[in-house]
């Protein structure tokens, strides 16, 4: 059912007013910037949360609440680990199974002071940075379009390389492949499909439109809001649900990069919020405290609604159609066209944008998106936060 914009503030209110009746603060001296949204303090996850990762990734109440618990240390860990480790480091990611945060390491001199973070310790081959230059060589070569991505695994110490299957013969990828494992450590695996973006024509919805494509609204920045870079050029105007005008692409990029902001005007206005679609409550955002790998996750969208999954790795290049866009973080949460631009988010910290993927939410698929600190930090945007 629509929602009016009357009914978006009312709720807005509402749930600000909750957050301050809990001694949350709220209003520009309460927004997070990228530089000290790490320190976000994680409100009890609400009912509709929960329910969402029992459906989705198979979890009783218990296991999902506890679950949410041990995501929300583990990004304070990562931090402290990844410093403890020093250039020994080689990665991280979140255990589900023994609720912890696993970090790689190259020098077992190190492994003391990572443990005393809070995280396990596993031996690594490789250093974070000497895999994140195998993958530079890669993102410098001309991927063909039998290559869908490219991405840092630390579990597998070595860069993988995604091959669409029906392409696994193909000569260029070949050639393609035998230059990667010359610039270091390489596996490949395969993806029955080719990546696409989630963009999509007037069809309806919770959308906003920028002529006949209709994308989805990510984060409220103050002033705008962040979507994907593929759903509008700088200039073009866009308008909301009801058809009335809301403002103006300010920035974007795609490929190479897939992120853009919109600025807001003429009656319509930003609230830290993301659309639970009745499948849950709508979600407070607090902060933009990165998940680590192995996290749940959950993404909203104006086709598909709420849908969650797992993050499954950082720092991916995603070779569209139109051309490679890097520094991505792919999910096993589905999604479908019109979705573009929406929200992912992790407890109550906003992850990123959605770009594309392949699947859908029938049969299941993968997509990526755009994190969030790296599209405030481009424009000097700071969130709206609760």
């Amino acid at each position: 059912m629509r929602r009016t914009t009357v009914l978006r503030a009312g709720l807005s209110a509402a749930l600000l007013l909750a957050s301050a009746v809990a001694g949350l603060s709220t209003g520009h001296a309460a927004a997070a910037t990228p530089a000290d949204s790490s320190a976000a303090v994680e409100a009890p996850a609400a009912e509709g949360l929960v329910s969402a990762l029992q459906r989705d990734l198979h979890l009783t109440k218990s296991q999902a609440t506890a679950r949410l618990a041990q995501e929300a240390s583990a990004r304070t860990v990562e931090k402290a680990a990844r410093e403890a480790a020093g250039a020994a480091y080689g990665g991280s990611w979140f255990d589900a199974g023994r609720g912890t945060l696993v970090v790689a390491l190259t020098d077992d001199r190190r492994r003391g002071a990572v443990e005393a973070t809070g995280a396990e310790v596993v031996p690594a081959h490789h250093t974070e940075r000497q895999l994140n230059a195998t993958k530079a060589a890669l993102d410098a070569l001309r991927a063909p379009k039998g290559i869908s991505d490219w991405y840092v695994d630390p579990r597998a110490g070595s860069v993988v390389v995604t091959v669409v299957a029906a392409h696994q013969q193909d000569n260029d990828v070949k050639r393609f492949l035998a230059d990667a494992r010359k610039a270091g450590p390489v596996t490949v695996r395969e993806t029955p499909q080719v990546p696409r973006t989630f963009a999509a024509g007037t069809v309806g919805g919770d959308p906003y439109y920028t002529g006949n494509v209709r994308c989805s609204i990510g984060f409220s920045v103050y002033g705008g809001f962040v979507t994907a870079g593929h759903c509008g050029q700088p200039g073009m105007g866009v308008s909301g649900w009801d058809g009335s005008y809301i403002g103006t692409f300010q920035g974007s990029s795609f490929p190479d990069n897939d992120y853009a902001w919109v600025s807001v005007g003429s009656g319509w206005w930003t609230v830290p919020v993301v659309l639970g679609w009745g499948t849950v409550s709508d979600q407070l955002v607090r902060g933009s405290a990165e998940a680590p790998i192995g996290a749940s996750i959950c993404r909203s969208g104006s086709t598909s609604h709420w849908h969650c999954g797992t993050v499954l790795a950082k720092n991916e290049t995603v070779n569209y159609s139109q051309g490679a866009v890097h520094e991505m973080t792919k999910t096993n949460v589905c999604a479908e066209p019109g979705d573009s631009g929406g929200s992912f988010i992790s407890g109550d910290q906003a992850q990123g944008v959605t770009s594309g993927g392949w699947g859908n939410c029938s049969s299941g698929g993968e997509t990526w998106f755009q994190p969030v600190n790296e599209i405030l930090n481009r424009y000097g945007l700071t969130l709206h936060t609760a």
